[in-house]
């Protein structure tokens, strides 16, 4: 019961499940992790065209076109700028994680990590802070995303003081609104509830008896859970409110790549980073057929590139 109920708590706290890069890519190497990054989430939309090419050039095309895709879209800050060690402590599956190693991926800033395990939290047991996400930013703690963000953006952008209206509230509106609308989604229904926590469990940093219950009965838990939250935020049909989030930001875009214009800004980082915890789970499924978002996420997959995580 305590197992049960302390995985019902972290994930109300802080996971809105699932993402990253699963179990098997821990420690692999660059290659792997960029083969991992081009798995889309969502069907490419004439499947028989990409078969009729052969699969060498169709792949020598694809890594050479996505390479100078890549290759322009980093925005890595100048050499005397970039920090000498970043460590970030976190749930792989948790948005607000995301958000952060979104931002650290696009501006190439090489990082270590530290999983925490959401039950015992010993690997955070050294900071007052008992929340990830944490970075450790030349021996500094950051905490919280959207300060953690703020800060080192202050940091690799020391010129940059102007204040974009438009980008600093669809920020907001990332925290406030949209990580709102996945727990009701993700947990919409028992069999979603279990594909959550079935994923969670293998890349989560659990003990083989934990995995079993953070399975089981953290799904059964979070089911419960998400019946609440979607009476907490007025939520009548799930999928709607999510549909709805997703148009309202393709909506603002206005015809623009990104809301930054030809580059992501800050609040492009938050939208990508919040949804990557869903993108291999029915509701990002769902989401993608059922919305335009799919087209400026497939944009922001490009720009923000291979992860610059580091082996420790």
């Amino acid at each position: 019961m305590r197992t049960a109920r302390a995985a019902q708590g972290l994930i109300s706290r802080a996971l809105f499940l699932p993402r990253g890069i699963p179990s098997s890519f821990a420690g692999a190497s660059t290659a792997a992790l960029a083969v991992e990054r081009r798995n889309r989430w969502w069907f490419p939309p004439n499947a028989a065209t990409v078969k009729s090419v052969p699969i060498g050039i169709a792949g020598a095309v694809s890594f050479s076109l996505t390479f100078a895709t890549v290759a322009e879209a980093k925005e890595r800050p100048p050499t005397d700028l970039l920090p000498k060690e970043v460590v970030l402590y976190q749930y792989q599956a948790c948005p607000f994680c995301n958000k952060v190693r979104a931002f650290l991926d696009y501006h190439d800033i090489p990082y270590k990590v530290v999983e925490v395990n959401p039950l015992s939290k010993k690997e955070i047991k050294w900071s007052d802070y008992k929340k990830v996400p944490i970075l450790v930013v030349d021996g500094e703690q950051l905490v919280d995303s959207s300060e953690i963000i703020n800060k080192l953006n202050h940091r690799i952008n020391p010129d940059d003081a102007a204040t974009n209206e438009e980008e600093a509230e669809w920020r907001r509106w990332v925290d406030d609104h949209l990580v709102h609308m996945l727990s009701p989604n993700i947990y919409r229904t028992t069999a979603e509830a279990l594909e959550s926590f079935d994923y969670f469990s293998k890349i989560g940093n659990f003990s083989l008896t934990e995995k079993f219950a953070v399975k089981y009965m953290g799904a059964a838990a979070m089911y419960m859970v998400a019946k609440k939250l979607k009476k907490k935020y007025n939520i009548t049909d799930e999928r709607a409110a999510l549909y709805d989030a997703a148009n309202t930001w393709t909506e603002v875009l206005n015809g623009r790549d990104f809301l930054g214009g030809s580059k992501p800004n800050l609040a492009d980082l938050a939208v990508f980073g919040v949804l990557r915890p869903i993108r291999y789970l029915q509701a990002g499924r769902d989401l993608v057929e059922n919305t335009k978002i799919g087209e400026w996420y497939d944009r922001m997959d490009s720009a923000v590139g291979d992860p610059s995580r580091i082996n420790a």
